[in-house]
């Protein structure tokens, strides 16, 4: 588990990046697979969840999770859900003290948020299609009704694909530069012509900060590249291999 020294000097708080590692699962889903929308054995999925948060000093039943499907839609959790009534979104926000908030990746980037001053606490899954849409402005957008203030909010962005692995087609900028031409920034020339690398992380820092939020930072790590620590859809498409596990991303308010 990776915890950054940003939110770990907000009290209130407790959070952590997960690996892949630590887990029961087997195969190409070894070992802490936490992801219910996996092909994988959902007794093993449920043991792993139960170990992610028995390391965060958590009851099972305190992670939260939503059915991800790179929308850029928020829900409010006020309490859990059983895991056949898991809401489509892609982030989520709460004020409720001991709710997990989980956020499942393999490559996309997840975002931890916390307003150092108020109790308010969300999380948001950046895949590209979410983030271009505006997954991270609703999350603190939703955070802000519930009392929070973009200049006290830290993020932090959690492992996900590196600029390097991120290779892209031709089409893929268009509707980055249809936002802002500076997102010019975040493409590379790839090997081959008329392709490109996308700098995902770089995209989302800088789109939290202009939500207003000034403490940003990120785990330097790149998800398709370190086997050993991380689930990659990515890596997995390349090596022809049928699913892949999920890694979680946790922050729970303490009661």
């Amino acid at each position: 588990m990776i915890t950054l020294s940003a939110l770990n000097e907000i009290i209130r708080i407790r959070h952590g990046f997960f690996t892949r590692e630590g887990g029961v699962s087997q195969g190409i889903y070894a070992s802490l697979n936490c992801g219910p929308g996996s092909a994988d054995d959902p007794k093993a999925v449920a043991e792993n969840r139960a170990r992610a948060m028995a390391m965060m000093e958590l009851p099972p039943h305190a992670l939260v999770t939503v059915q991800q499907a790179h929308t850029a839609d928020v829900v409010t959790v006020t309490a859990p859900w059983t895991a056949d009534a898991r809401p489509v979104a892609d982030a989520m926000v709460t004020t409720t003290p001991g709710l997990a908030l989980g956020i499942l990746t393999a490559d996309c980037a997840p975002v931890l948020l916390a307003d150092r001053k108020q109790g308010v606490i969300g999380a948001a899954h950046a895949g590209w299609k979410g983030a271009v849409g505006g997954v991270l402005e609703n999350t603190i957008a939703r955070m802000v009704e519930l009392g929070a203030k973009p200049k006290n909010i830290v993020g932090a962005i959690g492992p996900c694909i590196g600029q390097r692995s991120y290779e892209v087609g031709p089409d893929f900028p268009a509707p980055f530069m249809a936002e802002s031409a500076d997102n010019a920034d975040f493409f590379a020339p790839a090997a081959r012509a008329g392709h490109f690398l996308f700098d995902l992380p770089g995209y989302v820092s800088r789109k939290l900060a202009r939500s207003g939020l000034v403490d940003v930072t990120r785990v330097p790590a790149d998800t398709c590249r370190d086997q050993t620590r991380f689930f990659s859809y990515r890596r997995t498409t390349l090596a022809g291999q049928p699913d892949y596990g999920r890694q979680v991303s946790v922050i729970v308010l303490e009661r």
